[in-house]
């Protein structure tokens, strides 16, 4: 894979130089948030594939109650930071989205088929979930701190781990995977209700859609739970054209 990274990639041996360039012992990269970054970036394709990917269509399917339940699963992305994702089952179709400021939902398997406003803090995990590119890339302009951790163990590999503390105060814990430089975990603690939250999220199986890798495997639950919700891509699509009507809050009651 050619990196469009050369600047970075010159200043990681520079700053390797110093670190070890006198050690005879064969050398082990000594990692810093910015490397990994760009080692992120480049692994999900390079900054300028991300960019150009301007909408994402994700289709498949979500496994719920421990395999015993399975939904229709249908989500978009549009930049600068729009979602929408549908379950469907027996005819009813449940709706999240958020239009860049403001969440919503259709909750049909909970009795309501009109839709209904979210919180602010109900909104914060779909404000994250619009990211097309995840929270590492252009994290300062973003407005988040990045810190980097050292290593830890995520089911038998020494992942990368990345503090990443968003403008609104939220906390993703990052795990790349070594070899890759992709998220393998992203652990989410934030404020909800008056509470704090804390939710695990496996990823895996990435598939290149539209020169970009997307992941086609999302299992995510409460950390600590064994109940998870896990979605299955089957196929994705980029930069297909998507109504923005789609992401606003509907004006007229479902019928």
């Amino acid at each position: 894979m050619k990196t469009r990274f050369v600047t970075a990639l010159i200043a990681g041996s520079l700053i390797a130089t110093g670190l070890y360039g006198q050690d005879p012992k064969p050398l082990t990269v000594r990692e810093t948030v910015d490397s990994l970054v760009a080692k992120n970036t480049e692994a999900k394709g390079g900054a300028e594939a991300l960019r150009s990917v301007q909408t994402l269509r994700l289709q498949g399917k979500m496994i719920v109650n421990q395999g015993r339940l399975q939904l229709v699963y249908l989500q978009y992305k549009k930049r600068p930071g729009e979602t929408r994702a549908e379950f469907s089952l027996q005819g009813m179709t449940q709706v999240v989205a958020f239009d860049g400021t403001q969440g919503w939902k259709i909750s049909p398997f909970g009795g309501r088929k009109d839709p209904e406003k979210m919180s602010a803090d109900d909104t914060k995990s779909l404000m994250e979930d619009a990211e097309i590119e995840g929270p590492l890339v252009d994290w300062k302009a973003k407005g988040s701190t990045v810190e980097y951790l050292g290593t830890e163990d995520v089911d038998g590999t020494a992942a990368h781990k990345l503090k990443v503390v968003r403008k609104n105060g939220d906390v993703n814990f990052v795990y790349l995977d070594p070899d890759h430089f992709l998220e393998i975990r992203i652990v989410s603690q934030r404020i909800e209700q008056g509470a704090q939250i804390e939710v695990e999220t496996d990823l895996g199986d990435y598939e290149k859609i539209g020169g970009v890798f997307i992941p086609f495997s999302i299992e995510a639950g409460d950390k600590g739970s064994q109940d998870k919700q896990k979605i299955v891509l089957e196929k994705g699509e980029a930069n297909v054209p998507v109504d923005e009507a789609l992401f606003k809050f509907p004006t007229t009651p479902s019928k």
